[in-house]
This record gives C-alpha cells, structure tokens and sequence, in this order.
C-alpha cells in the first residue's frame, strides 16, 4: 500500500495540518522581510498528475502550511530557551543547519540561550551525563567547513518521558530535531507527550536522511552532496576496472531500502553497467542472473564492467546469516558488497576466465564530507523555515522542500512509510538508459524478467 492509499484508508488518522501551541499574540521582532500571512497553503505536490489521483482518492485538494515569518509569533524570544539534538547516522550538511538554526534565532529574533544537546537524544537523558554546550553566533562561524556535527549523534531513542522531563527541568520552550526517520519518531512521540502534559513546548524537525526517503518533504539535505561524492568513487572504480583485462569496479552505496543514491550515481557518471537497488528483485545465477550478464558484456566484446549496488539490495541472496538490528531497532543489511565480490570472483575463476574484481565501501567517505553547493543553502533554507515555524508555536511538524517553496508537514505524514524508487518512474528509465544492463540480463532480449525493464 502506497503514502496515499494509506492516507486516503484513514483519513480520521493522518492529516495535512500541523498542530499549534495556541494563538500568535507577540509582533515579531523580524526586520526587513516580506511576511506570509497566517492560513497561506501550497498543494502538497506540483505534479498535475498525482495530485488529481490525491483529489480522486482523499476528496479535495491537499495542502501543507507554506512555511516563513508570521507577523505575530507565539514564543517571547526575551524568555526562550531552545535545544538543538542531531541524532542518527551522520550526513552532510549537518553543522550547516546547526549554523543556520543559531544564526537566524540570533539575528532575527534575538534568542540568547541556545543549548547544544551532546550525542543524539542520549543527551537529554541525565543518565548519561553529557553537558550541553552554549551556542552563539561566534561559536558556529565555521562549522559549516566541516563533515559531521559538532554536537555528536547517537542512534537509538531514550524513554519520551525521561526527554521530557529534562526538557522541564532546562526550561526548554523549542526544540529542533536534527534527524531522519526514527529520530523523527522519538520527536513526534516528544511532542505528543508535551501536548499530553499541556506543556508549550514546539517540537520542530529538520529531515535529515542521506537515502532521500522521507515522504512529502522533497529533496532532503545531504543528498545531492552524497551523490557528488559517490560520483567520484564510480569514477575511480571505472579507471581501476579499465587498468586490467577482465576488470570489474565494484561499489557499494548507502541505501538501506531505497536505492536513490545509487541511481542517481549512476546517471550523474554514466559509465556504470548496472545499477542494483532494493527496490529491484534479480537473480545471481541462471539464464537472467547478473552472473549471466557480466558474461553477455564480455561476449560482447567488452573488457571490463562497472556495478553499482545499494547496501540493501539484493538481501534475499544471502542466506544463512541471522538478524540483526542497530540501537535504533532498524534491521542491518547483510553486506551484499563482499557478497557479490566473492560470487563474481569464484564465477570467472571456475569458468578460468581472467577477471579482477576492484571493490569500494565509501559509505562513511561519502556522509561524512561538508555540504557544498545548493546543498548547503538548502540546509540554511530549512534552518530558516524551522526557526519560524517554532517561534510562531508550530509543534510535531518538520520542514519540506516542496520546489521552489517550503512548507510544515506533520511528522506523522513524513514518516508513514519510506520513500522508494518507483520501478515506472522516469528516474529509473533513466538509470535504464544510463547502464544499459537491461540489453545483458537476458543477452540481447529484453524479457520480462530482466531486472528493472518493464514489460510494455
């Protein structure tokens, strides 16, 4: 079941509006800036389409809140304390939104205490001991230089009321959520127990999610980043698997259930042959198996071969292994790459064909560089729409890039399901036409069972 046939099965639990402290009575100190005004909408998607399909299915038009300076605000920035966590696995651009959260509630709202909460959620719970650091302008000046996040992280969520608690007892009125799916759950389970407890505490989201696959909130940050970086390794794996008769680059991407990362690798350096993602179920051995395939290439006259496979993908094939889940309680992929390296190797060897395979892991390489480019203004932009929103007493909601605009999404809606690559979507036609592993699954036919080709 799709975000939308869920949506549209239970309308009485999932809706479009963000939840609010209570009325906006205070002028907001912010100068020089064109104010949106209180109510503004923008549709949930600019894609004609599917947003007849969502009118079809819901019965009206959805809408998200456009997101942006009001003219009133709930918070007194006089009596504000605010918090900032970034929790989960690392990604670039991290230390962009920190930056941009301080400045923003520093120039444009006057904000002075503002606490950096150490090590993910475990920071705010005192069985820990982490202190939290004082942040100003000045202390962030630079950060935005450097990968990671200058305030550490940590999986895994700690007791909702003990967070609360400690939220209490810092007289913490706003709190940012730095994080991606599961850190964004433990958020949303914070505001509704501040909510429960009748505490005027915003709980506010910025989508961090290096695999881009959170629901409604656009392009999240640290992906366009991810991709350039993956990029570089697809180059580097082409020069090694060209170096050596029989060459085949292989590199494994992050991509836990969906395989964007990969794809867009691929398109953004054309020269990888296939393109293996969670999302597409294939065989290993067999008439149509990616054994097979490599075959068909060389037969073909090619002398080498470039594989680009998320982390995810292909799990069915690894037999034997148990369980296993990190703190957070998400399941953690057996390691397809080693797999693969080993199952090509042990394949050319028993056949006596000459062939090398020249394997890359750059998944830490390619999260922990900085955020350049329109990477890092997306960063600051959703620094800038999340201050407001929380000011303005917006809870339980986290900011999306919806195109040219930005809008508050309820962290319930963001986090329905994941977000995966439509084997129909013109992205993957275009991954097709990048590689052209669908003309070698299958030799030179292009059946049904050719992984990723749709059958017309």
């Amino acid at each position: 079941m799709s975000a939308l046939d869920k949506i549209a099965a239970h309308q009485d639990q999932y809706s479009c509006e963000v939840e609010t402290l209570g009325q906006c009575k205070i002028a907001s100190p912010v100068h020089h800036h064109e104010f949106i005004q209180e109510g503004e909408r923008i549709f949930v998607s600019e894609a004609e389409s599917y947003m007849k399909e969502m009118e079809k299915k819901l019965g009206h038009l959805p809408t998200f809140e456009r997101a942006g300076p009001l003219p009133k605000i709930f918070h007194d920035p006089s009596w504000t304390r605010v918090g900032i966590v970034t929790a989960g696995g690392l990604c670039p651009g991290l230390n962009n939104v920190i930056k941009g959260l301080v400045e923003i509630l520093s120039y444009d709202y006057g904000v002075k205490n503002i606490f950096g909460i150490r090590f993910g959620y475990a920071g705010l719970n005192p069985d820990f001991g982490y202190q939290p650091i004082l942040l100003d302008p000045d202390t962030v000046d630079t950060i935005h230089e450097l990968g990671g996040t200058i305030l550490g992280s940590s999986r895994g969520q700690q007791p909702t009321d003990v967070i609360v608690d400690t939220l209490v007892r810092m007289n913490i009125n706003v709190l940012f959520c730095i994080g991606g799916d599961g850190s964004l759950r433990c958020a949303r389970d914070v505001a509704e127990e501040c909510i429960k407890r009748n505490l005027k505490i915003s709980v506010v989201g910025i989508p961090k999610t290096i695999d881009n696959d959170l629901q409604f909130i656009g392009r999240s940050f640290g992906f366009e980043t991810a991709v350039a970086e993956a990029a570089n390794v697809i180059r580097n794996a082409h020069v090694e698997a060209k170096g050596t008769a029989g060459g085949i680059g292989l590199v494994k991407l992050m991509g836990r259930d969906s395989g964007f990362i990969a794809a867009y690798a691929s398109i953004a350096n054309p020269v990888v042959n296939f393109c293996l993602v969670p999302e597409m179920a294939f065989d290993l051995e067999g008439p149509n198996g990616l054994l097979t395939a490599l075959d068909n290439r060389f037969s073909a006259g090619k002398t080498h071969a470039v594989i680009v496979v998320a982390e995810g993908a292909g799990q069915d094939l690894i037999l034997g292994e148990p369980e296993r889940r990190d703190a957070s309680g998400n399941i953690l992929k057996k390691d397809i790459g080693e797999f693969l390296k080993r199952k090509i190797t042990e394949h050319f060897k028993a056949k006596g064909v000459t062939s090398s395979v020249k394997y890359f892991d750059p998944s830490y390489t390619v999260r922990s560089v900085p955020a350049r480019g329109t990477d890092a203004i997306r960063c600051y932009m959703l620094a800038r729409n999340a201050v407001h929103a929380a000011m303005a007493g917006r809870t339980n909601c986290v900011v999306g890039n919806l195109g040219e605009s930005y809008a508050l999404v309820p962290i319930k809606l963001a986090t329905i399901e994941r977000q995966t690559i439509s084997l129909k979507s013109d992205l993957w036609r275009s991954v097709m036409d990048a590689t052209g592993q669908e003309f070698y699954f299958g030799g030179s036919s292009r059946r049904a069972r050719v992984p990723g080709y749709m059958a017309p």
